[in-house]
């Protein structure tokens, strides 16, 4: 079998799930096919001695490919909505294989929704929450940083799961808000914990968390106040994800991660994750109180 057999036989292995990819990316049969053939010309036009792990570098390609269509889709708004569109009730695909990519996860609801994402936000979406494609592979493909891809993820799934948008948040405030709510917590201060505390805040703690002890849901300042006084004393002051926040930690290593969302000056949601893919992504680093 000839180099170029041999590389085509393993494309083929990688095909279906190729066309995967592109689909859930571009949200249309014949470009998700267009975006394939174009990484199999690139694949036969690479050098492939300094290609390691070939499944991931033709996701990674893909992802390239898809990324610019969208920005090309994007830039062309005059281009006939049927040439990308969602619906594929008309389109004729004789492949029982794709049929059954189009039958699965992504159904109507959720390509209209992701085609309301900018293309880095998608591509970021679907490459980590539908292909467990680590945040350092997705950063070179939208240029930016992990913990920039991580927040294009974030975006993307609020919109996906129908969250509001946090407002835009003063990280200088921020950093304060929490420092002086930590401080406070430690030292049983009541009265400051709810002068930080909005109202309706909800605390919340997802199974990881709860499984330690901590309770799911907590709402209304008086409660939470109450959940915090006396508390928190080896949680540290961290960024985390660009954020100012908070982490627990065990032998060095994270166990729950405090995120706060400020709204006004006031701390209006604090969520307490400590579930083991989270904390895998997300990025921490320690702030000096």
């Amino acid at each position: 079998m000839s180099e170029h057999d041999w590389l085509a036989v393993r494309f083929e292995e990688n095909r279906e799930h190729l066309r995967a990819v592109a689909y859930r990316i571009l949200g249309s049969a014949p470009e998700a096919e267009d975006a394939v053939q174009e990484a199999w010309i690139r694949l036969s036009r690479s050098d492939t001695d300094t290609i390691e792990n070939l499944g991931g570098w033709l996701t990674t390609v893909v992802g390239r490919i898809c990324l610019d269509m969208l920005r090309l889709r994007r830039g062309h708004p005059e281009q006939p909505v049927g040439d990308h569109s969602p619906v594929l009730a008309d389109v004729d695909i004789p492949d029982p294989e794709l049929e059954a990519v189009q039958a699965d996860s992504v159904g109507l609801a959720l390509l209209v929704v992701l085609e309301t994402l900018t293309p880095a936000e998608r591509l970021a979406f679907v490459l980590h929450d539908m292909f467990a494609v680590p945040f350092e592979d997705i950063a070179p493909i939208v240029g930016k940083s992990p913990a920039a891809a991580r927040q294009l993820a974030s975006r993307a799934r609020r919109r996906v799961q129908g969250t509001p948008e946090p407002p835009e948040v003063d990280s200088s405030r921020q950093r304060e808000i929490v420092t002086a709510f930590l401080a406070a917590s430690r030292g049983g201060d009541f009265e400051a914990l709810l002068e930080m505390l909005d109202p309706g805040v909800v605390l919340r703690a997802d199974e990881a968390v709860v499984a330690r002890g901590a309770t799911a849901l907590v709402r209304g300042a008086t409660a939470v106040a109450e959940t915090f006084s006396g508390r928190a004393q080896a949680a540290r002051l961290s960024l985390v994800d660009g954020l100012a926040g908070a982490v627990w930690s065990q032998r060095g290593e994270p166990q729950v991660v405090f995120n706060f969302t400020i709204t006004d000056g006031r701390i209006t949601t604090i969520e307490l994750l400590g579930n083991s893919d989270y904390l895998e992504d997300v990025d921490i680093s320690p702030l000096e109180a």
